[in-house]
C-alpha cells in the first residue's frame, strides 16, 4: 500500500481531544499523518503533544516556521480540517490567514488538494448570517463539508470523525 500524507488540522473544540485514536485510524488506511492544530487547540493538548509527534513521525505544528527554516512536513496529498468551528470556517472562506491551519488549509484549496472538513459550531453561532455564506464558499471551492450541531445536549451526537476519514478514503482513489 502507498502511503499518502494527509494533513490533519484541528481547531479548539471538544472533539479534539479524540486526535491520537483518528490519527491511528487514519495511519491504519494508509495515510501520513501531519497534525497541526490552532493556538488554543495546542494549549489544551499540551500535555500531549510530545506523544502526539511521536504518533505522527512528524513535528505537530501550530504556528508558522520562520523564514529560511525547512518545511518539514510533506506536501498533502489530502488535508481533514476537524473540528473547524465557527471561526475557523469563517476565516478560511475569507482567507484570513494569521493562523498556520488556515494558512495550510488556504494553500491546499489553491492547490487543489483534496479538502474535507467537519464544521463544528454550537447553534448559536451556527444561525450567524456569515456562517452559511462561509459554509457556501468552502462548497463552491470544493470543500467536503459535514456538519456536527456543536450545541449542549443531554446525549451529545457523536463526531463523525469516521465519516471524515471515508469522505479521505474516497478522495484518495483520484489521488
Amino acid at each position: 500500500m502507498t502511503t499518502k500524507s494527509l494533513y490533519l488540522l484541528c481547531s479548539a473544540a471538544p472533539p479534539v481531544f479524540d486526535v491520537a485514536a483518528v490519527i491511528e485510524d487514519a495511519q491504519s488506511r494508509g495515510w501520513d499523518v501531519c497534525l497541526g492544530l490552532t493556538p488554543t487547540a495546542a494549549h489544551w493538548l499540551a500535555g500531549s503533544l510530545d506523544g502526539l509527534a511521536a504518533l505522527t513521525g512528524h513535528a505537530v505544528r501550530w504556528q508558522y516556521r520562520m523564514p529560511g527554516e525547512p518545511d518539514l512536513w510533506p506536501a498533502p496529498d489530502a488535508l481533514l480540517y476537524a473540528p473547524a468551528t465557527f471561526n475557523t470556517v469563517n476565516a478560511w472562506a475569507l482567507g484570513l490567514t494569521d493562523r498556520l491551519t488556515i494558512g495550510l488549509a488556504a494553500e491546499a484549496l489553491g492547490n487543489g488538494t483534496p479538502s474535507t472538513a467537519v464544521a463544528c459550531a454550537n447553534s448559536a453561532l451556527a444561525a450567524h448570517p456569515q456562517y452559511e455564506v462561509s459554509l457556501a464558499t468552502l462548497r463552491g471551492a470544493g470543500v467536503r463539508l459535514l456538519q456536527h450541531d456543536n450545541s449542549p445536549a443531554e446525549v451529545p451526537a457523536p463526531f463523525p470523525w469516521t465519516a471524515a476519514l471515508d469522505s479521505l478514503d474516497q478522495s484518495a482513489v483520484q489521488i
